[in-house]
């Protein structure tokens, strides 16, 4: 990349800004409950935009990719940090053991679950997919910390695992949150649930049976097993 950090930056800022819709960027920012604001760029839209973007200018060096997604994530609209998940997942190869601790700082930035369900699951759970000593350092402590997110990233992070799942450590993981009145946590343990059970459906429908769950939670992880009472 010949452009330096800002100019990067300002590059994206500029091509975005000429799509922007206030209209649809008013409707964005009442979905979030007003927590962040928009540009009002539709998604399909933003990813033809990045897509563009990227072709024109190239990907961030690996020194620097750090800054690149920091500069994003720091812009008012949401648009930019989700340009930064779009850059984080085509470098992501490129990242090492030695960028945990910014990337995981990114779930506690600015967080919601537009953001942490592409950064659980597509790129630390690809960290932690190919450095699996990183789990005790970061995830173990997460299951454990008050953040709702650092809780909903521990329990996600296994999400496209399949038959790699750490079913162990993915049902300690449940068990350790299953009494939370956290709506997002509910959901989270619900939805790894019913997508692990794509892989080991018994195993599931029993951990449900035999584990008290909130029912939200009970919900969703038994959503394709509607005629099993439990």
């Amino acid at each position: 990349m010949a452009h330096s950090v800002r100019s990067y930056v300002q590059e994206m800022i500029h091509l975005y800004s000429q799509y922007a819709d206030e209209a649809y960027a008013q409707w964005s920012k009442n979905y979030v409950r007003n927590q962040f604001s928009f540009l009002g760029i539709r998604t399909p839209e933003r990813r033809r935009l990045t897509n563009q973007f990227i072709k024109e200018n190239g990907l961030p060096r690996k020194e620097e990719l750090h800054d690149v997604i920091y500069m994003l994530w720091d812009l008012p609209e949401r648009e930019y940090q989700k340009a930064a998940l779009d850059i984080l997942a085509k470098t992501k190869k490129e990242l090492t053991t030695a960028d945990m601790p910014w990337l995981s700082d990114l779930i506690l930035k600015k967080s919601w679950w537009d953001t942490v369900d592409v950064l659980s699951p597509h790129i630390i759970g690809y960290m932690f997919s190919n450095n699996r000593e990183l789990v005790l350092s970061f995830a173990d402590k997460w299951i454990d910390d008050e953040n709702i997110w650092l809780q909903r990233s521990a329990i996600l992070y296994q999400l496209y695992f399949k038959s790699e799942t750490d079913e162990e450590r993915l049902f300690r993981y449940i068990i350790r949150r299953a009494n939370s009145d956290e709506f997002f946590v509910q959901k989270a343990i619900g939805w790894i649930l019913r997508e692990y059970a794509k892989t080991r459906p018994e195993n599931v429908i029993s951990f449900v049976a035999n584990h008290q769950l909130k029912p939200l939670s009970k919900r969703e992880a038994l959503k394709h097993f509607k005629d099993i009472l439990i």
